[in-house]
């Protein structure tokens, strides 16, 4: 039977919940921390890394009314980085929420302030108030083997805390969730609930928050495809968060779409590029148009979409960026540009807790 894919967000609600336990095949003991890897070829203790990081990893209960009218509850995760109280999670957790509840894994409980959202990248900041708190400490994601052992920790189910072995089944991954996107792809086991929730290495640190994974509608279709938003990505946005309130990303103003390989080597350029679909200001202050292949900003070889967006996002409103490339008919060019400050253009579909874009996704 051919298997029908989609991409789901790891948020529980109690209309799922009860069904989802119901198929649980093993039930898991709420007093205890669980470590399951699918690999038996994965071996080792890794205790140190869940003592590391486990306490700092809390569940979110939230409550909000939805488009129907009815009153909802939603389950998810958070990760406290620091040990004034500020904790991460993903949007789309509280998103829509009249009131959120953080529950420590020591039983310690508190409502959270929002410090702010970015939902461009899916990710939340909130602050608690209590005493003695545990935090995280914050690892990289940008020297990441595929491969490497990981551990997974949330509250999967409404179940207290959990921790799942796998390893990073691939890195860099676009799936056109968010407008910033360079996930990690683990095969370690998450689920409903998990979202918001750690991602850790063996040495405890945090790597990546989970947001979503694949599923199946229909049965033959295998588990083990779960993304993580990198830490490098999230340190990012928590800077920008806590500084100003709001993320603060670099825009050139032009769409683009990745160049077919063949086009490319057609037009004498060794690899990939990008072909951009439309310019606005100010990259019609820099002499852009449409059709203009872009190969280089600032001596970064651009080979893809997802590549420019993030590289330009990075840049901070003012910033000069020098760009070359191709514009058909008349071979390279090379001019320069000034960033201004991009545009708050993202929305969510409450529906499908998906983004979308009023227009063109620029960058």
């Amino acid at each position: 039977m051919k298997s029908y894919w989609k991409i789901t967000f790891f948020l529980g609600q109690s209309t799922i919940i009860g069904l989802a336990i119901a198929f649980l095949v093993v039930l898991f003991n709420p007093d205890l921390v669980n470590l399951n890897a699918p690999n038996s070829s994965l071996q080792g203790n890794y205790s140190n890394a869940v003592a590391a990081s486990a306490d700092s990893v809390v569940s979110l209960r939230t409550r909000g009314r939805y488009t129907t009218g009815s009153v909802g509850q939603g389950l998810g995760s958070g990760v406290i980085i620091s040990q004034d109280g500020h904790l991460i999670t993903n949007y789309h957790v509280i998103r829509g929420a009249d009131r959120v509840l953080v529950q420590l894994a020591d039983g310690r409980s508190a409502e959270p302030e929002i410090i702010g959202i970015d939902p461009e990248t899916d990710l939340a900041l909130l602050k608690i108030n209590l005493p003695e708190l545990p935090s995280i400490k914050l690892g990289r994601s940008d020297t990441l083997d595929i491969g490497q052992v990981v551990l997974a920790i949330g509250n999967p189910y409404g179940l207290s805390q959990t921790v799942t072995l796998g390893i990073i089944s691939a890195t860099g991954r676009g799936l056109g969730l968010t407008n910033f996107e360079n996930f990690i792809q683990t095969d370690a086991a998450i689920n409903i609930g998990n979202s918001g929730g750690a991602l850790v290495n063996t040495r405890g640190e945090l790597i990546g928050i989970n947001t979503a994974r694949f599923t199946a509608v229909d049965e033959g279709a295998p588990d083990g495809i779960g993304f993580a938003i990198p830490v490098n990505l999230v340190r990012g946005v928590i800077t920008e968060l806590v500084e100003h309130g709001r993320v603060i990303r670099g825009w050139l103003g032009v769409d683009s779409q990745n160049l077919p390989l063949l086009q490319a080597e057609s037009l004498g350029i060794d690899g990939s590029a990008i072909e951009l679909l439309s310019v606005s200001s100010p990259a019609i202050s820099a002499g852009l148009l449409p059709g203009d292949i872009i190969t280089h900003i600032n001596d970064n070889r651009i080979l893809n979409h997802n590549q420019a967006i993030n590289l330009v996002a990075g840049m901070g409103p003012g910033q000069i960026i020098q760009i070359q490339g191709i514009r058909r008919g008349s071979g390279a060019f090379e001019t320069h540009a000034i960033l201004e400050e991009r545009p708050s253009a993202a929305r969510w579909r409450r529906a499908t807790w998906r983004l979308f874009r009023e227009g063109s996704l620029t960058w």
